[in-house]
């Protein structure tokens, strides 16, 4: 402000002091309210940008802070109040010129560089106010694409996290149930000799070695971040199913399995299989903790149109299983029919309970 006080009042200083004294103090005091002005233009731009041009037109101390408010109402960018004051500020050009000078320069010639200066003027403002808006906009959005990376960074965890749950329930639960099973019947039966009693406790300790392979197997595979391939035993598939079944069978559950799967040539997707696999692995541990000795009926039926279906049914047990649960296991399944695209029910009909799975043949 002061350097455009410079230019534009400097040359009239002499003329006022020696031959217009009251003209003098007159700019100085219009100059001087205009100073304290500007100091409001954030507040009022508009009414400081019209009040500080109208003072231009008399005081060419109030021509910097003019200047000034009328660059800060610019960068605001509202076209009318930008066309009123670039109005007010020709007029106050033209207007000390007429007063103040001495000299015979033509109007056209006055009213030229006053237009290019006040054009100057505001579009340097829109300039500001245009690269202000800019900067906001960016800043925005890198706060927002960070936002958006830590929402993905935590949703990624807990995905993770219930991921890995689900993988250590179904894998660990059923082996579990089998060794609480033999447990329990050792500890019930008292009629044993030392010889059937070292049979079942070697049992017992290969069903722990089997949770222990087990495992360390999801452990592989869970800590495999850099390629994505698997780093240890395969996950199950659908070919799996028939050895669940059989392992099952020998370790004394009752168990009637049928795959009515119509695959028309096409190989059960590797995903649906694994899905099918852990319903039907829920199922068994299930029956075996909850209904122990009763028959488990497994249904496996569909086609690459329909999907598959998998129906589990075993009747209802009788008092409490001593063999502790969270619970978890088929809100697991439920997440994993889920994500595949399909669907999980379980309930009783009537003294059975029945486990339903559909999966699409395309998961």
């Amino acid at each position: 402000m002061l350097a455009i006080v410079a230019v534009a009042w400097g040359p009239l200083v002499d003329n006022e002091w020696h031959d217009h004294r009251p003209l003098f103090w007159l700019d100085v005091a219009l100059g001087v309210v205009s100073f304290v002005l500007v100091v409001f233009r954030r507040r009022w731009p508009l009414t400081i940008a019209v009040v500080t041009g109208v003072l231009g037109a008399f005081s060419g101390i109030a021509a910097g802070p003019s200047v000034l408010a009328a660059v800060s109402l610019a960068t605001r960018r509202r076209y009318w109040e930008i066309a009123v004051v670039a109005l007010v500020s020709m007029v106050a050009g033209q207007t000390i010129v007429e007063i103040h000078s001495a000299n015979d320069d033509p109007f056209w010639l006055t009213f030229a560089v006053d237009a290019v200066f006040t054009a100057a003027v505001l579009g340097w403002g829109m300039y500001i106010g245009s690269r202000r808006e800019l900067i906001w906009t960016l800043r925005n959005r890198a706060e927002r694409a960070e936002e958006e990376q830590e929402l993905r960074v935590g949703q990624a965890r807990s995905n993770e996290r219930a991921r890995i749950a689900r993988e250590m329930h179904d894998v660990l639960a059923h082996r579990i149930s089998q060794i609480s099973m033999h447990a329990g019947a050792l500890g019930f039966r008292e009629d044993l000799s030392a010889e059937e009693m070292r049979a079942s406790a070697s049992v017992i300790q290969e069903k722990a070695h089997e949770a222990l392979t087990d495992l360390r197997g999801v452990l592989g595979v869970l800590r495999d971040d850099h390629t994505g391939e698997l780093v240890s035993a395969p996950q199950p598939t659908y070919a799996d199913l028939p050895l669940l079944v059989d392992e099952a069978g020998h370790s004394g559950l009752r168990i009637d399995y049928h795959d009515l799967v119509v695959s028309a040539g096409q190989q059960v997707p590797d995903v649906v299989g694994r899905t099918i696999y852990r319903i039907v692995q829920e199922g068994i541990t299930n029956a075996r903790k909850h209904a122990p000795g009763a028959l488990l009926t497994v249904e496996v039926s569909g086609s690459p149109a329909d999907g598959v279906d998998v129906v589990l049914r075993n009747p209802v047990g009788f008092g409490p299983t001593a063999t502790p649960g969270a619970g978890l296991g088929l809100v697991g399944l439920s997440e994993r029919a889920e994500l595949r695209g399909g669907r999980l029910e379980h309930g009783r009909d009537g003294a059975t309970f029945v486990l339903h799975g559909w999966i699409p043949w395309a998961a």
